[in-house]
């Protein structure tokens, strides 16, 4: 038998393009070249999990799956999203299998010499700059575990969009698909009586994950009953409702979810009696400062719920970047959060008929500390009240795509918090066809720039997405509004378009040391 021989330089290049982390030393972990001899390399594999839409028959739930084409090379690819196994509320598998196969399952899987066809997989993506869409309706849709690879893994993003037309869960439910992790934080949940919040949790992988959900409030850590070592087994999702989990009943609660073992995709589907529902991304962790970016300019309650996530307090500076530049709000000039706890604001009508973003900063001799943040934002009044969620967003380094865009109801903000900026926004072709359509926008300092018209395809049907790059300047955030009002209730959804992280950097080897590998 032959034996194969893999250089390091191949192994190591391999490692970086799937998982993100490139690092190259000598023996005596002295890193031969600098980091300016790296090479940025698109990466080869991706994966997307997408929650669990909803529990109402009422539900219509859309998916669109997008790759820009300026990716890796060719077209060559694969990527689709496959049902994940439902599992029973709060862990365990619904039959108390915890994800093994019984001996019918497995003598079923091997008639004929071979595994049980899988099923068809969800919005499979053809080529680069092309969206693939797919829908369902009523309530059941699974939870999805997603791969793309080749020509289609750089950049790869899925968008999954929720109607409700009615019932106490009506509105617009958006929320991109997100890459597995083992950590994440959730500030703006709730246990009150007006709130249904589940967290939904998706393990992709081949081995069951073990999840700790950590539960604070104003006074502290919540005690929760049932919230440590949740199972989600193999390829399965678990939701869990979060006021089963403790009898106190608090109107801001932030959840930590911590992966003991394994990974998992973890997202909070809130519904509130008054406001509708909508999807509470996780919040990024700041230890600066910290961007949350297209706060509507009709947004009639604003409500801040930060948590400090570390072992330390966290003085803030707290700032809104509107239209013409940044000013101080009155009476919410800082902000202190003490450590493992819930600290809430309401900014009520913030923006005062403008568009804005919320930028929060270590105060002036202040701690830096890592906290987390997001805003909840109510449009409309009355009894057609629509809330949705605004966390903190990772800026864009290079590139960041929003998929299903219509050529009416999006609304793209875009953020300078510190040097004015220069993107570059790529509406892609539709669904049903059309050619890509780009427009360069120039963010001028400490400003937000909302754009309600951005680009749209040339003779495009369907839906598409939109990419915003980075070209020069100072860092940008940016964020994504949907609005589709119904019946008078103005529905809306707003997505952090992070960066999308389709390349990384690999360092170039010293030499060649394939004799280590024999």
């Amino acid at each position: 038998m032959n034996r194969t021989t893999l250089s390091l330089l191949a192994a190591t290049t391999a490692l970086a393009a799937v998982t993100g982390v490139a690092a190259l030393a000598a023996p005596g972990g002295a890193p031969e070249r600098s980091a300016a001899a790296a090479e940025r390399l698109p990466v080869e594999r991706s994966e997307l999990l997408c929650p669990e839409p909803s529990l109402s028959e009422l539900a219509e739930t859309g998916y669109t799956s997008f790759t820009p084409e300026d990716g890796a090379a060719g077209s060559k690819g694969t990527a689709g999203l496959l049902p994940a196994e439902e599992e029973a509320e709060s862990g365990g598998d619904k039959d108390g299998k915890d994800g093994e196969k019984d001996e019918d399952e497995e003598e079923a899987e091997s008639e004929d010499g071979g595994e049980k066809a899988g099923p068809d997989p969800v919005a499979p993506l053809k080529k680069p700059g092309a969206p693939a869409v797919a829908s369902v309706s009523g309530a059941g849709a699974p939870a999805l575990i997603g791969t793309a690879d080749g020509a289609l893994a750089p950049g790869w993003t899925a968008q999954q969009t929720t109607v409700i037309g009615s019932g106490e869960g009506r509105g617009l439910l958006g929320v991109s698909c997100t890459a597995p992790d083992t950590d994440f934080w959730f500030p703006g949940t709730s246990t009150a009586k007006s709130r249904q919040d589940y967290v939904e949790l998706t393990n992709p992988d081949d081995a069951a994950a073990v999840v700790d959900l950590e539960l604070y409030g104003r006074k502290g850590r919540i005690e929760t009953e049932t919230g440590e070592g949740i199972t989600v087994p193999p390829r399965s999702a678990t939701s869990v409702l979060l006021s089963t989990l403790t009898s106190e009943k608090a109107d801001d609660v932030a959840v930590h979810v911590v992966a003991r073992s394994g990974r998992v995709g973890a997202a909070v589907r809130a519904t509130d009696s008054g406001t509708g529902s909508d999807w509470l991304p996780p919040s990024t962790v700041a230890a600066g400062s910290a961007v949350l970016p297209g706060i509507p300019e009709d947004a009639v309650s604003v409500r801040l719920v930060a948590v400090a996530a570390g072992d330390r307090d966290a003085d803030l500076k707290v700032e809104l970047a509107g239209p013409t530049g940044s000013f101080t709000p009155a009476g919410h000039e800082t902000l202190t959060l003490k450590r493992g706890m819930v600290t809430s604001v309401d900014l009520d009508d913030i923006t005062k008929g403008e568009p804005g973003s919320l930028v929060l900063s270590p105060a002036d001799g202040g701690d830096t500390a890592p906290y987390a943040v997001a805003l909840r934002v109510v449009r409309g009044k009355g009894g057609d009240r629509e809330m949705a969620f605004i966390p903190a967003t990772a800026r864009i380094e290079a590139r960041g795509t929003a998929a299903d865009n219509r050529a009416k109801g999006s609304v793209l903000s875009l953020v300078a918090p510190g040097k004015a900026a220069r993107v570059e926004v790529t509406a892609s072709a539709g669904s049903g066809g059309g050619k890509p359509v780009s427009k360069e926008y120039t963010v001028k300092a400490g400003t937000t720039l909302s754009v309600p018209e951005p680009p749209v395809p040339s003779d495009g049907k369907g839906t598409h997405a939109l990419t915003v790059k980075a070209l020069s300047g100072g860092p940008v955030y940016a964020s994504r509004m949907l609005e589709r009002p119904k019946g008078g209730v103005p529905m809306f959804t707003v997505q952090p378009v992070p960066d999308d992280r389709g390349t990384v950097v690999v360092p170039e080897a010293a030499e060649d040391l394939s004799l280590l590998m024999r």
